[in-house]
C-alpha cells in the first residue's frame, strides 16, 4: 500500500514522505490514526504542488535546524547516577535526563528528539539529537558515579571473649552442698 505521511512517524519516515507500507499496517494504524494518506495519484500531484509552493518555507526550517547544530558544537554532557556495585548504576540513564542536562547547558530540546539506547552502566557514550530529518547532532556524554557508592569491607571479627574461669561454677556448687547440710 503506497502513502503520503501527514505527520513525522518515528522508525517509519518524515511528514510528505512517498512510502510503501504493509496493507495492515497502513488500514488499521496509519489512515485511522491520520498519520496518512493514501497516495493516489491525485493525492501525489497535489502533494508536489504543495511542496513547490512550500520549497523556500523547508529551506528556512532546516536552516533554523542547521543554525540550532550549531549551538551543540563542542557540547560534552557528564550525567551524575547512583550507583550500585561500582560501574552498574540504579535504574538507567535515559533520554530525560539528556534533556536536563542540556537545559542546564542552556539548550533546550524536546526529549522525543533524543535518541540512544538507555544506559545501565558508567561509562562514555554518545547521544543523536534529530533536529530535522538531514539534520542529526551527535552529543558525547559520560555517565559518573554520584559519589553515593562506598564499597561495603568486611568488618573485623570481633575478638573472642575469654570465657569465666569454672571456679566460680565450683564455688558455687560448694556453698549450696554446704547449705544443704
Amino acid at each position: 500500500m503506497k502513502i503520503i505521511l501527514k505527520k513525522d512517524v518515528q522508525g517509519l519516515g518524515y511528514k510528505d514522505d512517498v512510502l510503501t507500507v504493509k496493507d495492515g499496517y497502513g488500514r488499521n494504524y496509519l489512515l485511522p490514526q491520520g498519520l496518512a494518506v493514501l497516495a493516489t495519484e491525485k493525492a501525489q500531484k497535489q502533494l508536489a504542488e504543495e511542496l513547490k509552493q512550500r520549497a523556500h518555507k523547508i529551506a528556512k526550517i532546516k536552516a533554523d535546524a542547521e543554525a540550532a547544530a550549531a549551538r551543540y558544537e563542542g557540547v560534552a554532557l557528564t550525567i551524575e547516577a547512583k550507583v550500585s556495585d561500582g560501574k552498574n548504576i540504579y535504574g538507567s540513564v535515559g533520554a530525560p535526563q539528556i534533556a536536563e542536562a542540556l537545559a542546564a547547558k542552556g539548550i533546550e530540546v524536546d526529549q522525543k528528539l533524543i535518541n540512544f539506547k538507555a544506559v545501565k552502566a558508567l561509562g562514555s557514550y554518545v547521544a543523536i539529537v534529530q533536529l530535522h530529518k538531514e539534520v542529526a547532532v551527535e552529543v558525547p556524554f559520560n555517565v559518573v558515579s554520584d559519589g553515593s557508592y562506598v564499597e561495603e569491607t568486611p568488618a573485623p571479627a570481633p575478638a573472642p571473649v575469654a570465657e569465666e574461669p569454672a571456679d566460680e561454677m565450683e564455688e558455687m556448687e560448694e556453698e549450696d552442698e554446704a547449705t544443704e547440710a
